[in-house]
């Protein structure tokens, strides 16, 4: 059915950019599309059910589990993040709160590397120690944080629930496990890392240039120490399928996780068109995710041309997105096993190519 996509994809294997992709895609809540393309490692077919590396297509996640403290009454988006963890309020940073972490208007991006395998409680000391970026003004000068909001994030999750237990049990017992997504993890264990075994695949370097190969850099291996790294923000592995799933349940109304009246504040605009110092162009932002941004240009399009303005989701570096559009009621979840890193424009206009397919396939939406 969706022949285009499908034909996106595989010239991409062609061409070298990947070599191997999954891509989930569902409309009223019925799948039109679970498929696997190419290998996952050598002599390893990929299939629906292999464990893939999404990057940080994993944070509308952690966004929802933050919502759903906050929907109990447990915080409110405005109160300060020193509420919650006092020592975050040291170099001026105790007027930044909650919503100004959920928009990347906090202005600590750098206080903490993206990767990061320092233990959890040290990363927490690095960014409570850290100062405002010079010049950046809270809630209005706005730029993605690519790992240390998150981590933010997170241990407010934990402090809050006040169990004792990790973020990454937290967010398996409240998201993940009630909806079905059993593959997916913000850390794994090693006792799952051996009994997956070769369901995990290593992310693949791609490039028109040379040959795919598994990527070098370590914390994105499939090795038992990269995948268990507790990274709220961009460790997140399964099946993308999963992903597919988590945004079908939020189309749905939240399917008790959380309340369609929580799902409509999370998907609507908070931020409009604010320039993002990271990435170096206009985005409008929710709270956690990304709003379809495309009127800005080609480069924000990160759902393709063809969607609806009210789409949402997250994309994730280099490899992958999730995304809901609730007008069309169409989910879309795909990701690449190989990571265009040399040639990040490739890895854009590929994704461009593959969802408006889809949309074409579909027959919806129209290209801009």
């Amino acid at each position: 059915m969706l022949n285009l996509a499908c034909k996106a994809i595989e010239s991409g294997i062609e061409r070298g950019l990947h070599v191997g992709a999954q891509l989930y895609v569902s409309r009223d809540g019925k799948p039109v599309a679970d498929l696997a393309f190419g290998i996952a490692r050598d002599g390893v077919p990929m299939t629906p059910d292999t464990i893939m590396l999404w990057m940080s297509s994993i944070k509308p996640i952690t966004a929802v589990a933050v919502a759903q403290i906050w929907e109990r009454g447990k915080i409110a988006l405005d109160d300060p993040v020193a509420k919650y963890i006092p020592a975050f309020g040291a170099q001026g940073k105790d007027r930044i709160t909650i919503r100004h972490v959920l928009t990347h208007t906090g202005g600590f991006r750098a206080a903490v590397g993206p990767w990061t395998a320092d233990p959890w409680d040290n990363i927490i000391a690095q960014i409570c120690a850290a100062e405002i970026e010079p010049g950046w003004v809270v809630g209005e000068t706005s730029g993605y944080h690519v790992a240390s909001g998150w981590y933010i994030l997170g241990e407010i999750v934990r402090r809050v629930c006040a169990d004792g237990r990790p973020y990454s049990e937290l967010v398996r017992e409240k998201i993940l496990e009630p909806l079905g997504m059993r593959d997916t993890w913000i850390g794994m264990p090693a006792a799952r890392w051996r009994e997956y075994g070769d369901r995990i695949a290593p992310m693949h370097f791609g490039s028109t240039v040379k040959p795919a190969a598994p990527y070098p850099y370590a914390p994105w291996s499939d090795t038992a120490d990269a995948v268990a790294i507790e990274r709220p923000g961009g460790n997140g592995r399964g099946p993308i399928h999963d992903l597919g799933r988590f945004y079908e349940a939020m189309l749905a109304g939240g399917e008790g996780v959380v309340t369609p009246q929580t799902v409509e504040a999370i998907s609507s605009r908070h931020t409009v068109g604010l320039p993002d110092k990271t990435f170096g162009y206009r985005l409008d932002r929710g709270l956690g995710v990304v709003i379809d941004s495309h009127q800005y240009g080609s480069w924000p399009a990160w759902y393709g041309t063809r969607c609806s303005r009210r789409t949402w989701g997250h994309g994730g570096y280099l490899c992958s997105v999730g995304f809901a559009d609730p007008e069309h009621r169409v989910v879309v979840a795909a990701v690449f096993n190989g990571m265009t890193e040399d040639e990040p424009a490739l890895h854009d206009a590929r994704m461009r190519e593959t969802i408006d397919a889809i949309y074409a396939d579909l027959g919806i939406g129209s290209s801009e």
